[in-house]
């Protein structure tokens, strides 16, 4: 939850932008370009006002209708029967079949129904279309609708790979993602034949299939891997998408919707001893994963006290447990007329957060007290800021918008207040689908449930979800934080009575801190009069889930204007109808705000009314075609990859990269092309429903990895044609692909956390394990030059393992291990060029997350540091390139709250560190950089919210 989380691993390629069902559905949330619709929507009456849909012939929006349906129907059986009855408006030939009742809402004569998409018996990811309409009078009418239908849909459904591979390659990409781009020395097993403890950290569950809504459609399993960060010990829940037919992981993103971005690797490092396993004795309930049933309140609710961490006495709910002889925070008062169900506040103040983020961790009890009157100790532990917060933010609900608890059903709302982070403090707050979990906060943080609008923005998240269930990735992920925010700061601004004018209204989290004041203290400011669309930063969905913190006050933002103006009550109404029927899973910026538009003029509101609705969007460069005006200073060499975590290598003159088409439905294939831009790029593999990912080249032969519904192989082809050679099947997943001179490394990762560099002469049939693949030991990041291979090495020392690069001659054999200059608790990507090896190293675990760019000769002396890792604004690197004339890194600089600054840029040195210099001053994230030759450099570039190949020749400066 502080405010910077610098990620801290190798981010999976791909951007988002715009239009956001392509943003996020484009592998790794990449804006594609619209497709014309399949058939042309029949002219709307005068009254009736249409909205076209994107990549789809059924209409986006639907509004002023009155037409007349079954008034004695159910709702979903009247609104699909009104679809069917307009198909020429609407284009879903069988609604009846291919949508499926998801939630009714009512509120008073209004009815929101909300139908699931499916395509064949499989539910579309984020195809959801929405009803509205009125029963009164034993008349019913259908007023409009809204949403995404996709209907260019045609994908078979008969998945080629199997279950158990889905999840074994889901984990395998997770854990690629949390942890590969450095060898540490967590990275340890201790005898042969044990099992890492990093490998035990994560586990997958597969789902059933969906239909990704790319192109004709994309089948695919939903994946869900949860655990532990091996490097952060933050929580793990991860939704990964693996493509149904090669087993490729498509897409992928967190689960954890967390008040800011978790911390990153660079922030926490743990010690060996530290606690993480479940506690012994687990019950029933924490083996489902749900917490306990609430017993019937026999009795009446008590009202009790509390004191909140700001000194303030409130009133507490509670319920007198005679089986403890205990008051305890379990409020039964609240739906005792309806569902009967409670809030309760539980201690987890001794539960480490990765038993709690998903799962309902056994042996925790609701905070209880003697007497009415709570005391200190539920106090600092946050439980009566968590307990009274969350009354606060269900009676908002109840009062303001008719709704009954976050699912609208009087569900039961659990809060669990102090949960730490290996036994040490944990600064973060989060929803993760079934409760709230606040962290126990540090020296400068006080627990995270002491701010009303934190307690906000997390139950929010729960309203989202049983709502329009914004995907919490790229611009649907940023509006579903933007709504979160706003809903949070209402609440909190209402309930103090604090004034929209006062300058201090649009801050959220103001009251967390300890010593620092509001404004120095708080997490993001709606207020803030500069976030507008042309600061939106186009950032992968490895950083911030594709920027759902980073973007989401441009959104938010917006709406605070809006709030300042029309006045709390309108403006709440507004965006609640805005979320609650109207916004659909795909939306992003621009329908978010025909939503809020269109929610408005449903209310009625005055035409000098809806011009300020326009005009707090337009203020925020939230218009039609708003992400055209982002530009570059690199030049293009191929655009609109729409890939995922495959990156990009160079040699000899020539790049090589995956591509996928426009509309990012295609398996992923590779190209190669000229460095200098001469000639158009190539197609190197074959179109055979594989995906060809991880492609090196040194200008003679391009090698790529193909995965298969049953196998990975290594394949090869020559850059100016010719036959395809398959050179070899592995049993592992690989990554870290290079060739020189027809022989081949790469890294292979097991299934244990085994980790081991090899390589491939030609004409070998089998490879060659550097480290003689070793249980015992493990290398990895492998570079390749002048026939030498340089990688990390981990093995045994005396006492401890101990971490060094090695070099391995393949001519002679002689490996020879490089001097360190300390103790390295963690190497990056090595280098190698015709004089020296370069490396990341990283010996102290308590900073930042700061690395050292090391050289040695090649006789393994000299070892020296061109950029300290102790030195000021130190670099935060996870990937290293190199020239003979320079060393690239791909980097990101410590800071304390995110932006531009912090996200990760090109760095390029002298291979004597003395000079550092900007590669380029884009907006956005800059990743996989490959050294060409002198300065040259290409990489993947996300700052129009596509991801594109570009290249610059010489460094841009300090782009000061």
């Amino acid at each position: 939850m502080r405010k910077p989380s610098n990620n801290h691993g190798r981010p999976a390629s791909g951007t988002t932008r715009g239009a956001a069902t392509a943003a996020l559905l484009a592998a790794a949330g990449l804006l594609i370009t619209a497709v014309p619709a399949q058939a042309a929507t029949p002219p709307p009456a005068p009254s009736v006002e249409v909205v076209p849909g994107e990549d789809t012939a059924t209409p986006a929006l639907v509004e002023g209708l009155r037409e007349a349906v079954d008034a004695k129907a159910a709702p979903a059986d009247a609104a699909r029967g009104h679809l069917a009855a307009k198909e020429s408006r609407y284009r879903i030939a069988e609604p009846r079949r291919d949508l499926v009742p998801v939630q009714t809402l009512k509120h008073g004569a209004d009815e929101t129904v909300r139908l699931q998409q499916k395509h064949r018996g499989i539910p579309v990811l984020g195809g959801q279309y929405v009803v509205r309409m009125e029963s009164a009078g034993g008349k019913r009418v259908v007023t409009g609708t809204s949403g995404k239908y996709f209907t260019g849909l045609t994908a078979g459904t008969e998945a080629s790979v199997t279950k158990d591979v889905a999840v074994r390659r889901a984990v395998g990409a997770t854990a690629a993602r949390l942890g590969h781009a450095q060898l540490t020395k967590a990275d340890a097993v201790r005898k042969e034949g044990e099992k890492s403890q990093k490998a035990q950290a994560l586990s997958g569950t597969a789902g059933g299939l969906v239909v990704i809504p790319r192109g004709d459609g994309v089948l695919a399993y939903h994946v869900t891997v949860r655990g532990t960060n091996p490097a952060t010990g933050e929580p793990v829940l991860q939704h990964v998408y693996v493509d149904a037919r090669s087993g490729y992981p498509v897409l992928q993103y967190s689960g954890i919707k967390s008040v800011t971005p978790p911390k990153a690797a660079a922030d926490a490092h743990p010690a060996a001893s530290k606690a993480g396993a479940s506690k012994a004795g687990a019950s029933n309930a924490a083996a489902t994963g749900r917490a306990p049933a609430a017993e019937s309140a026999e009795h009446p609710g008590i009202r009790g006290s509390g004191q909140r961490l700001d000194g303030t006495k409130v009133g507490l709910d509670l319920y007198l447990d005679g089986t403890r002889s205990e008051y305890v925070m379990t409020d039964y008062a609240r739906m005792a007329d309806s569902s009967k169900n409670t809030l309760s506040t539980w201690d987890a103040s001794d539960r480490d957060v990765s038993e709690v983020s998903g799962q309902w961790p056994a042996g925790i009890k609701v905070f209880g007290s003697a007497a009415a009157d709570f005391g200190k100790d539920a106090t600092d532990a946050g439980a009566v800021d968590a307990h009274w917060a969350a009354g606060q933010v269900y009676d908002y609900y109840k009062k303001q918008h008719g709704r009954n608890g976050l699912d609208g059903r009087g569900s039961t709302v659990n809060s669990l207040v102090g949960v730490t982070l290996f036994g040490g403090s944990y600064v973060n707050a989060f929803w993760d689908g079934q409760k709230m979990v606040y962290g126990s906060g540090d020296e400068e943080f006080k627990p995270l449930s002491a701010d009303l609008d934190v307690v906000g923005h997390e139950m929010t998240h729960g309203v989202v979800e049983n709502t329009a269930n914004l995907v919490y990735a790229g611009q649907s992920g940023a509006l579903n934080e933007a709504v979160a925010d706003y809903f949070g700061n209402a609440i909190d601004v209402t309930a103090s009575g604090q004034s929209m004018d006062d300058p201090a209204a649009g801050l959220i989290g103001e009251d967390l801190c300890r010593t620092k004041g509001p404004r120095d203290c708080a997490l993001r400011n709606l207020d803030d009069g500069a976030t507008t669309a042309k600061n939106f930063l186009g950032v992968t969905f490895g950083t911030d889930n594709g920027g759902v913190h980073l973007n989401s006050t441009i959104f938010s933002g917006a709406l605070w204007d809006m709030r300042q103006d029309l006045g709390g009550e309108l403006a709440d109404r507004i965006v609640y109808k805005a979320l609650s029927e109207y916004m659909t899973p795909l939306d992003g910026f621009t329908e978010g705000r025909a939503a809020v538009l269109a929610a408005a003029k449903d209310l009625g509101v005055t035409s000098k009314q809806q011009n300020v609705v326009k005009r707090s969007f337009s203020a925020h460069g939230i218009v039609p075609g708003w992400e055209d005006a982002l530009g570059v200073d690199s030049e293009q060499l191929l655009d609109k990859l729409n890939i995922s975590g495959t990156g990009v290598q160079a040699g000899g003159g020539w790049w090589t990269t995956s591509r996928s088409n426009d509309d990012g439905s295609e398996p992923y294939s590779v190209y190669a092309g000229r460095a200098d831009g001469a000639g158009a790029p190539k197609l190197i593999s074959p179109n055979d429903g594989r995906f060809h990912v991880y492609p090196a080249t040194d200008g003679k032969t391009v090698v790529w990895a193909a995965y298969g519904a049953t196998s990975l192989d290594i394949l090869s082809r020559p850059v100016t044609g010719g036959p395809i050679k398959k050179l070899y099947t592995s049993s592992s997943d690989i990554s870290g692909l290079r060739v020189e001179n027809g022989v081949v490394v790469f890294e292979t990762f097991g299934i244990f956390g085994d980790r081991h560099v090899a390589y491939l002469r030609p004409g070998d049939s089998r490879p060659t394990y550097a480290d003689g693949g070793s249980f015992l030991l493990a290398t990895a990041l492998p570079s390749i030059a002048q026939g030498r291979i340089a990688y990390a090495k981990l093995y045994p020392g005396e006492t401890d393992y101990k971490l060094g690069v090695e070099i391995l001659d393949l001519k002679t054999g002689t490996k020879t291990l490089t001097e360190q200059l300390g103790d390295p608790q963690g190497l990056g990507q090595t280098g190698i060029n015709s004089k020296h090896v370069f490396w990341l190293t990283d010996e102290n675990a308590g900073d930042a997350g700061e690395m050292g760019v090391r050289r040695a000769d090649l006789d393994g002396r000299g070892a020296f540091d061109i950029s300290s890792e102790a030195k000021p604004r130190a670099l935060i690197a996870f990937d290293l390139t190199v020239s003979e004339d320079a060393v690239t890194v791909n980097s990101q600089l410590p800071d304390t709250e995110w932006r531009n600054e912090t996200l990760p840029k090109l760095w390029q040195l002298t291979t004597d560190g003395s000079r550092q210099e900007r590669v380029s001053c884009n907006r956005g994230e800059q990743l996989s950089p490959a050294a060409v030759s002198g300065r040259q450099v290409v990489w993947l570039d996300g700052t129009t919210g596509f991801t594109d190949l570009v290249t610059r020749s010489r460094p841009a400066g300090l782009c000061g």
